[in-house]
């Protein structure tokens, strides 16, 4: 980045990030259906067993399987069926969807069914803009979507005062990053950048979480910040600011990287009238 932005984490600093805040690792369960969804041949038979055993992952990949976007009337019960009619990547995608869900604990259950669905809307919305996109994978942009503030409630828990912090940024409108960085020894995209590190997941998605609140990430050349990373950042800013708009204040954002992301990906004022419209689809369908 500019000589002002934050350095590639060395050995040290990580950890440092891991003497302050506990890191939860990546689940057995899912390291076992990553490994299979990954093979060159995977055996639809054995993943389904995996999910199977997980009550969940189970319920997430039928809800899944059955919703509208499937288009068919033929509601299936078994997980094997789900699983065929998704696909390996869209049925990892809700592995690990269950998997991050499952590790937010110690906090008010209130607080994170509200943090869950927001982060489905997101990861749904953030995937139907990708659909859009030439060259940006879907299910990329859905699993980088779930992660990219996954280290939020991990700060929530660890520090007492950080859910007043949150509460001061939604009302003064104020970005959170910038917060973070004010009052406590780290961020959220350090965090999570570590957090899927730890869990195995691909590294572009860590280089994406690590700078998505960069105010220069769109000026650096892409051996500093793969294209790749940088169009996750982009989609699921445009996805964040669009649907900060009709549930709550952006505090993640703003309007600067918004209009970057939007430049970014040729976005015009006639396809932001047409994603609106789409998102409050997705909102109603999802009983936001």
């Amino acid at each position: 980045m500019t000589q002002n932005s934050p350095r590639e984490l060395s050995d040290e600093d990580v950890q440092k990030v891991m003497d302050t805040i506990d890191i939860p690792t990546c689940p057995a369960m899912l390291t076992d259906a990553m490994r299979e969804a990954q093979k060159d041949e995977p055996d639809l038979k054995r993943l389904a067993e995996i999910i199977a055993n997980d009550a969940g992952m189970s319920a997430a990949a039928l809800k899944l399987a059955n919703s509208p976007l499937y288009g068919s009337s033929n509601r299936l019960s078994s997980v094997r069926k789900a699983v065929e009619r998704l696909g390996i990547r869209n049925t990892l995608c809700v592995v690990v969807a269950s998997a991050l869900r499952s590790s937010i604990i110690g906090l008010p259950p209130a607080w994170i069914d509200q943090f869950w669905k927001r982060t489905m809307l997101l990861a749904l919305t953030s995937s139907l803009i990708a659909r859009r996109q030439y060259g940006i994978s879907p299910d990329a942009a859905y699993t980088y979507a779930l992660f990219h503030d996954a280290a939020i409630p991990l700060m929530m828990r660890r520090f007492p005062e950080y859910g007043a912090l949150l509460e001061k940024c939604r009302r003064e409108g104020s970005m959170l990053n910038d917060a973070e960085e004010q009052y406590f020894p780290s961020t959220h995209p350090i965090i999570g950048s570590l957090l899927v590190r730890n869990w195995g997941l691909p590294p572009l998605l860590g280089q994406a979480i690590r700078f998505h609140h960069e105010k220069d990430a769109y000026d650096v050349p892409d051996r500093t910040l793969p294209g790749g990373a940088l169009s996750l950042i982009a989609v699921t800013q445009v996805a964040e600011h669009l649907l900060s708009e009709v549930l709550d204040d952006d505090i993640e954002v703003g309007i600067e990287l918004y209009h970057r992301a939007l430049d970014f990906l040729g976005i015009s004022g006639d396809d932001q009238d047409e994603l609106r419209s789409r998102i409050t689809t997705v909102i109603e369908e999802n009983g936001a």
